[in-house]
């Protein structure tokens, strides 16, 4: 099975394919927040949370290292069938513990149980996440199909949302529809897998194989779920739906550029463990090298940009009675760069090189401060106490990691252009910043501050000649040539 996709290719299918899983809420957010109100947008957020455990359980690390693994032996059908296999039977038996200890867990919660039917509808992520396989179509870079097929279902939902949600009470309804476009598609994985596995049994199984290595694989998930979905739920626990609200919208527009960020970690990931399988270190470490420059690059300008206009955000997309959510919005954006690096560190650099324990090491730290802070913080300050623990855990995250690599990517945080970067974010800020005084409707502002802001921050990169962005602003013209015929020069990343 020949398998050799452009690493800039599947990095834009990606982030097609993690833009959509937010994009749909983030359109439909102002049309449903208005209905729903904090408190019906705060009970799907806290269900939505408090069933990513049990979806944890079911998936049992499989998301990370069943690329690495398929990855590995996708050059030979035979053995990516008996591994695919073995992989989704592990799930299934997951899946069903995870159903079993769901419903004792519904029966046991009476504050609960009053909205059984909405937590049973969101837990048919369960089962879709399970039969889905999504880890066998990235091993094989199927990202331009999984992208289409996302998408597809995305629409679907956007219309069933507006015909079907018209007061507070079709929370539930939302919650169906929101489950529809994020995880329905799963189905047309299992209908299309026989392209690339065979559906017969092969024989020679070993389960055995993989319980090790995803019990450290699970662990790591364990310690990302908890401490990335804690907040939401010490809030639902400890304050009141609606403060879960405003958090959730705080939240969201982070959770988009954080997609779009990480994109890039997820795609490489069967790449890196390619190249290492291959003994080819040396383009491994460039690849980092490439990859960790443009995390700075993106993530520095989206932080600093939603952090300087986080009320026009709030205001279009929510409406007044979300002005709570606009503090903690603020306070969460420097997550979009620590954890832009430490997808790099830890999925790109750590996993293919079997260093699952060090990443579980660093994910374990974050757990602990998120829960000592939040513990601390939620009853003074509410959402904005679950911003800075949430802030404060993402960045013990990043030194743990660092710590733990620092001899191996030393060279890549010396290749990343900071001064260049800090006089882009100072134009792109003083360029755009004016436009705030001139009384302009919300959307209108973050249109002409965008365009200004990322304008700056663009041309300094180019004008100080950044290495990466003017290589890929050379290969982006080569191409646009080739288009219209004019001949390029062949590059790859």
């Amino acid at each position: 099975m020949k398998i050799q996709k452009s690493i800039k290719k599947n990095y834009i299918y990606n982030t097609i394919l993690t833009m959509s899983s937010f994009i749909f809420p983030l359109i439909t957010f102002p049309y449903v927040s208005r209905i729903l109100m904090p408190e019906g947008m705060g009970r799907v957020s806290f269900a939505t949370s408090l069933i990513s455990y049990f979806t944890m359980l079911s998936q049992l690390g499989m998301p990370t290292y069943g690329i690495r693994t398929c990855s590995k032996v996708r050059g030979n059908r035979l053995k990516l069938t008996r591994t695919a296999h073995e992989l989704l039977g592990i799930n299934l038996i997951m899946c069903l513990i995870s159903y079993m200890l769901l419903s004792l867990f519904l029966l046991m919660v009476q504050d609960l149980w009053q909205d059984r039917l909405l937590y049973v509808i969101i837990s048919s992520t369960i089962l879709l996440n399970s039969i889905g396989m999504e880890w066998l179509y990235k091993a094989l870079e199927q990202y331009r199909y999984i992208a289409v097929r996302s998408i597809v279902f995305k629409f679907i939902a956007l219309l069933a949302l507006f015909l079907l949600v018209h007061t507070e009470e079709d929370y539930v309804i939302y919650g169906c529809i929101a489950i529809f476009a994020s995880s329905a598609s799963n189905i047309f994985n299992l209908l299309n897998v026989h392209k690339y596995i065979d559906l017969k049994p092969v024989g020679n199984y070993n389960m055995k194989r993989h319980l090790k290595p995803l019990a450290i694989f699970f662990a790591m998930a364990c310690a990302t779920t908890i401490y990335t979905h804690m907040d939401t739920l010490m809030l639902g626990f400890m304050c009141t739906k609606s403060d879960v609200g405003y958090y959730n919208a705080a939240v969201r527009i982070k959770v988009l550029l954080v997609s779009i960020v990480t994109s890039l970690g997820v795609v490489l990931l069967p790449r890196s463990s390619f190249l290492i399988q291959q003994k080819k270190m040396k383009k491994f470490r460039v690849v980092s090298r490439k990859a960790l420059d443009f995390v700075f690059i993106i993530s520095s300008a989206l932080m600093l940009y939603f952090m300087l206009y986080t009320r026009f955000g709030i205001m279009l997309l929510s409406g007044g009675y979300f002005e709570p959510s606009i503090l903690p919005m603020r306070i969460v954006m420097p997550t979009l760069l620590f954890i832009g690096i430490t997808n790099i560190t830890g999925i790109q650099i750590m996993v293919p090189m079997g260093r699952e324990k060090s990443v579980l090491l660093s994910e374990v730290v974050g757990l602990v401060i998120n829960l000592v802070l939040n513990s601390l913080l939620i009853p003074q300050m509410a959402s904005a106490g679950a911003a800075i623990g949430t802030v404060a855990a993402e960045f013990g995250v990043l030194v743990a990691q660092y710590f733990a690599l620092r001899s191996e990517i030393s060279h890549a945080f010396r290749a990343v252009s900071y001064w260049k970067i800090a006089v882009g974010l100072a134009a792109g800020t003083l360029s755009s910043f004016w436009v705030v005084f001139l009384g302009l409707s919300n959307f209108m502002t973050l249109a002409f501050t965008t365009v200004l802001f990322f304008g700056a921050y663009l041309a300094v990169l180019l004008l100080t000649k950044e290495w990466l962005t003017c290589g890929l602003t050379k290969q982006l013209m080569n191409r646009l040539a080739k288009i219209k015929g004019e001949g390029t020069v062949n590059e790859k990343i």
